[in-house]
């Protein structure tokens, strides 16, 4: 970044030719989201509601071009971490939020819930532990009071608050087991999102969705944690109307996952009518081209 360069067009936005300001805008808008501090300077150093309205529109537009670019690099990673995407989903909003500083308060987690471990424990028994040490301990459960808050899909107030929806609280839960070597992933299950105990750690769940998996049980994160068979499963798809499919009892890829968080979070922008965050949560949804949406 050529700081004198940046700082000369910053300086002309305030033109009164439109001419001038869509060059000088086209021009700033080539650069990397890394000028935002040079134009939050000076947003605060004028009174100019017009020129601070530029650069309100400039710091947000390459934040939210940054967060696009960041998603389909993150798309394109064979090894996408989930915690990861799920802070991209949150970065939307909050576009100066640390992945480290989420990462630190799952770390955080993991080890409050690992110092009441061993090696002895069942899996039913782990699993005992961690709903203990999330529902009881932590508070965690579904926000009921405010379902429909766009907040309840971003990871980062679901950590303060203790409130979300099912796919928030299980990206949490299935984060913190993974990290603790204990084999708990999200299954897809059309309207609620659940977790899935397998039977077998070796090599990745859901690279073939041909063949069936060996499932010990299911985990319900907005019901505490409570533990469920596949007949459960099969009811709810039946009470649902839903045609039964193998992805509702599978294991489903992180890709998946934070598709369907971004899915949540557009319903929440169009049902509270802002129909400008529902547009671009469209744009984002469209880099996952392929992925099933539900």
């Amino acid at each position: 970044m050529d700081r004198n360069k940046i700082q000369a067009l910053i300086s002309l936005l305030d033109d009164p030719s439109d001419e001038i300001f869509n060059t000088v805008e086209g021009e700033l808008l080539k650069e990397e989201v890394d000028i935002v501090p040079e134009l939050e300077k000076a947003w605060e150093s004028t009174l100019d509601t017009t020129y601070q309205k530029r650069l309100e529109n400039l710091i947000h537009t390459l934040q939210f071009k940054d967060v696009k670019d960041r998603i389909r690099k993150w798309l394109n990673n064979a090894e996408d971490d989930l915690l990861y995407g799920a802070w991209l989903v949150s970065k939307y909003q909050y576009p100066e939020l640390k992945y480290d500083d989420i990462n630190e308060r799952i770390n955080q987690l993991r080890k409050e819930v690992w110092l009441e471990l061993n090696d002895h424990l069942t899996a039913l028994e782990k699993v005992r532990i961690m709903n203990h040490i999330l529902f009881d301990v932590h508070g965690f459960s579904r926000n009921n009071s405010n379902f429909m808050a766009p907040q309840n899909s971003f990871i980062c107030d679901v950590l303060d608050t203790h409130k979300g929806n099912p796919i928030s609280l299980s990206v949490i839960y299935s984060v913190i087991a993974q990290r603790l070597g204990l084999p708990i992933f999200g299954v897809n299950l059309p309207k609620n999102f659940i977790l899935c105990y397998l039977d077998d750690t070796g090599g990745l769940p859901f690279t073939d969705k041909s063949g069936d998996v060996s499932v010990l049980f299911y985990i319900n994160p907005i019901n505490k944690g409570a533990v469920l068979g596949r007949k459960e499963i099969e009811f709810f798809i039946k009470q649902q109307k839903l045609e039964p499919r193998l992805s509702y009892f599978a294991p489903c890829p992180n890709q998946e996952i934070v598709q369907r968080m971004l899915n949540n979070l557009l319903y929440s922008y169009e049902t509270l009518g802002n129909p400008e965050k529902a547009e671009e949560i469209k744009e984002l949804l469209s880099l996952f081209s392929g992925i099933p949406s539900f």
